[in-house]
């Protein structure tokens, strides 16, 4: 069975749920092996979870904000990592074809394999001496133009997804002008390779390494557009990363609240779940679930309810669901660990892995500094 065979959100989302399941043993493996899981991706190619939010002209669902977040989510429930991941395809396949941001036969032809292959997109944009490009360094990839087409020399960082990507999107500087372009490259051309360097501690399965580019020749047609760094403007997709780390925070949650149902040491009668202390965490880790969940799906539910001016009027508020989802979930994850205790540290307990891996939010676009600053900047112009 595959998801865009079924006519109804609740049952794509039942069916990712079982597809699903199986990738949490797995997160254990990977996150202790440092490797890739390869076997996740082609679970979700079987049932096409790649192509939900392809347009619906271009042979895909077409599917809500609102859906790929719950999707996500469910996810990243299993396996942060995977949903970290796939998370960003799903959202730049998304906010590419609504935007036709590229030219339509080329956007075709890539949601063409997308759809009968399952092939994987991502971005590449953060460089060593640059860092992340929301904060408007200029790229020291270069793109130097020829009679017939482009050569990029370059090396980028955290380039998620790595060892299984088809297409990725590269920004580099136009050589000998001021400007900045995005160039389409696929993995399989001659001078495209990986060095796998990614080390973190969060999010190991991530495959986050760097793309390494040398005299790799591109097509006219693989120029996709001007871009300005650091100026992005409101992005909906984006909340593909505060799904999934709400994900991990309710794994965590799920797992502290079972384990206090089972776990009675002899001092007491009944489980620690009756203790007065133990109930007083569970009911604030659910309120900050609450308050995430609230937040984010409203947040996502009024993006596809609004049309562009409205939308292009939601970038603070599209940062700030970021900003606050993921430092509750920051919140919940602590909550478990207090709830569990010092067996939490245990290498076989998956809350050490949550907590690692829920840090790493913090660092994904946008930064919270920033956020707040924006936010600062909109309050203060409603009363200047």
């Amino acid at each position: 069975m595959k998801l865009t065979n079924l006519d109804t959100m609740e049952d794509r989302l039942e069916l990712l749920e079982k597809t699903a399941k199986s990738f949490s043993d797995r997160a254990k493996e990977h996150d202790e092996n440092g490797t890739f899981p390869f076997e996740n991706f082609a679970d979700l190619k079987k049932i096409n979870y790649p192509a939900l939010t392809i347009p619906k002209e271009y042979g895909g669902l077409g599917i809500s904000l609102y859906e790929m977040v719950k999707m996500q989510e469910i996810i990243a429930q299993y396996d942060g990592s995977t949903a970290l991941s796939i998370g960003w395809h799903m959202g730049i396949t998304k906010h590419t074809g609504e935007t036709h941001a590229w030219d339509e036969s080329t956007y075709e032809k890539f949601t063409k394999d997308v759809i009968e292959k399952g092939a994987l997109m991502n971005n590449a944009a953060t460089e060593p001496a640059t860092g992340s490009p929301t904060r408007g360094g200029r790229p020291e990839t270069v793109a130097q133009e020829t009679e017939d087409g482009w050569i990029v020399n370059g090396r980028k960082t955290f380039t998620t997804l790595a060892p299984i990507l088809d297409y990725i999107g590269v920004s580099a500087s136009i050589e000998g002008t001021d400007k900045v372009g995005s160039f389409l490259v696929r993995k399989s051309l001659p001078g495209v390779s990986v060095d796998e360097t990614w080390d973190s501690i969060a999010m190991k399965a991530t495959g986050s390494h760097d793309l390494i580019l040398e005299n790799v020749k591109l097509q006219k047609e693989d120029f996709l557009h001007y871009i300005t760094p650091g100026d992005k403007g409101a992005q909906g997709w984006l909340l593909h990363i505060p799904a999934c780390y709400l994900g991990i925070a309710k794994a965590a949650q799920k797992y502290a609240i079972e384990f206090a149902l089972s776990y009675s040491p002899s001092s007491i009668q009944g489980t620690i779940s009756d203790i007065p202390a133990v109930k007083q965490k569970i009911g604030e880790m659910e309120l900050r679930v609450l308050e995430a969940s609230t937040f984010l799906y409203s947040v996502a539910k009024k993006w596809d309810e609004s049309n562009e001016d409205t939308r292009n009027g939601m970038k603070e508020e599209l940062a700030a669901a970021k900003l606050l989802v993921v430092n509750k979930a920051l919140e919940i994850v602590d909550l478990a660990m207090r709830i569990v205790g010092a067996r939490s540290l245990s290498a076989k307990c998956p809350l050490q892995r949550y907590y690692r891996d829920v840090r790493a939010g913090l660092h994904n676009p946008p930064m919270d500094d920033m956020t707040i600053m924006a936010l600062a900047g909109k309050s203060i112009s409603k009363y200047a």
